[in-house]
C-alpha cells in the first residue's frame, strides 16, 4: 500500500471526535500526546479512537463473537481502502495509508479482543504476557512506527513500555475485574498465595492475599518499564518528552495502587496536579541515549518481527534518497564542466 500525505491526516470532522475519544476515555494518554508534534499527535489519536471503539465493541458483550467478526471485516476493509463509513474507520485507514502500519500488528490486537470474548485463563506469567502483547504492546509498536523509530530495538522497548502498562492496567483493576467474573492475576500465583478464583469473584478472598499477587505483578511490570525507558533513545528528540511522560505517569499508577492498600474496590488515579508534576519530572531528567540492545521479550517478538517492513522501507526510502541526492550532484557537476568548457571556447 503506498504511503500516503501525512498532511491534513484527517477531515476536522474525525480529528474532533478522536480528540473527544481520548479525553473521555484516556486522561493520562490525553495529558501526554499534548507534548507530541502535530501529525504524531493526530495520527496517534486516530490510533487510539479505532483501539477503544474496537475494546468496546468487544466490552459491551452483546454481540458475542460476532464483535470478533464485525472487527476482522472492518480491518480487512481498512487495508483494502475502503474502510466503513465510522469517524475511528477513517482515521485509522488514513494513519495505516500514511505510515504503512503492517496488518499483521493490529491483526494481533483483535486476537487479544477475541482472548477477552472467549474469557481465556492465563495460569502463568508468561501467559499473562502473551495477552498484554496482544492488546497493548500492539499499540505501543503502531505508535512507535508513527513516531519513525529506525530501530529494531526501538520496537522491542516500545512494545516493553507496552506490557508494562497493561500489567499496571490489570494490577488497577482486580476489583473491577472480578466484579465481571473475569481473572488477570496469574491463577497459579493465585494458587500459591492460597486464594482460590472463585472466592476472588465472590469477593470473599482475603485482601492481604491478593495485595501480595498484585504487588508481584507491579514488580513484574516495574522491570518492563525500566527497559522500555531506554527505548527514548530511538525515538525523535520531539516524541520523547511526550513518551516519557506516559511511562511515568502510568508507572506511578502502581505507586498509587499501594498507598492504597491494594484496595479492591478504590481504583487508584493519578490526579491533574500529579500528572503535571510528572510531566515536570519527565522534562527536567536527562533521557539515556543508549538504547537496550536486549532482545524483545518472547511475548513481542512476532509483534517486533512485523514492525521490521517499516525498516525495510525506511532503509530503501533513505538509499532512495541518497542515490537521488548524488544524482543531482553528478548532473550539476556535469552542467558546470560543460559550462566551463563552453566559455573556453568563446
Amino acid at each position: 500500500m503506498p504511503l500516503h500525505s501525512r498532511a491534513n491526516l484527517l477531515s476536522d470532522e474525525d480529528r474532533a471526535l478522536c480528540d473527544a475519544a481520548i479525553f473521555s476515555g484516556s486522561k493520562s494518554f490525553d495529558a501526554a500526546s499534548r507534548l507530541l508534534p502535530r501529525d504524531v499527535r493526530t495520527a496517534s489519536r486516530a490510533l487510539y479512537a479505532f483501539c477503544r471503539a474496537s475494546d468496546d465493541l468487544v466490552d459491551e458483550g452483546q454481540m458475542g463473537r460476532a464483535s470478533i467478526v464485525q472487527l476482522r471485516n472492518r480491518l480487512n476493509a481498512i487495508y483494502d481502502g475502503a474502510p466503513l463509513s465510522l469517524p475511528c474507520d477513517r482515521a485509522f485507514a488514513s494513519v495505516v495509508q500514511a505510515y504503512g502500519i503492517p496488518k499483521a500488528i493490529p491483526d494481533a490486537l483483535i486476537e487479544g479482543f477475541e482472548w477477552d470474548e472467549d474469557g481465556r485463563d492465563y495460569h502463568t506469567l508468561d501467559d499473562l504476557l502473551g495477552y498484554a502483547s496482544r492488546v497493548a504492546s500492539t499499540v505501543g509498536i503502531m505508535m512507535a512506527i508513527i513516531m519513525g523509530c529506525s530501530d529494531e530495538h526501538g520496537f522491542a522497548r516500545a512494545a516493553d513500555l507496552g506490557l508494562a502498562m497493561q500489567l499496571t492496567n490489570i494490577a488497577r483493576d482486580v476489583g473491577e475485574d472480578a466484579e465481571r467474573g473475569r481473572i488477570y492475576l496469574p491463577l497459579d500465583w493465585l494458587r500459591e498465595s492460597g486464594v482460590s478464583s472463585g472466592d476472588l469473584v465472590a469477593g470473599r478472598a482475603e485482601q492481604d492475599a491478593v495485595a501480595g499477587v498484585t504487588a508481584r505483578l507491579l514488580t513484574a511490570a516495574d522491570v518492563y518499564y525500566r527497559k522500555a525507558l531506554t527505548g527514548l533513545g530511538a525515538l525523535p528528540m520531539n516524541c520523547r518528552p511526550a513518551i516519557k511522560s506516559a511511562a511515568f505517569i502510568y508507572r506511578d499508577i502502581g505507586r498509587e495502587i499501594t498507598a492504597n492498600g491494594f484496595s479492591l474496590t478504590h481504583r487508584a488515579h493519578t490526579s491533574t496536579v500529579r500528572k503535571l508534576a510528572l510531566i515536570a519530572r519527565a522534562a527536567s531528567t536527562p533521557i539515556q541515549l543508549r538504547v537496550d540492545s536486549s532482545a524483545p521479550d518472547r511475548s513481542t517478538a512476532f509483534l517486533v518481527e512485523a514492525a521490521r517492513v517499516t525498516l525495510v522501507r525506511h532503509d530503501a526510502a533513505t538509499e532512495t534518497g541518497l542515490a537521488r541526492l548524488l544524482e543531482l550532484m553528478v548532473t550539476a557537476e556535469e552542467r558546470r564542466y560543460e559550462a566551463g568548457a563552453a566559455n573556453e571556447q568563446v
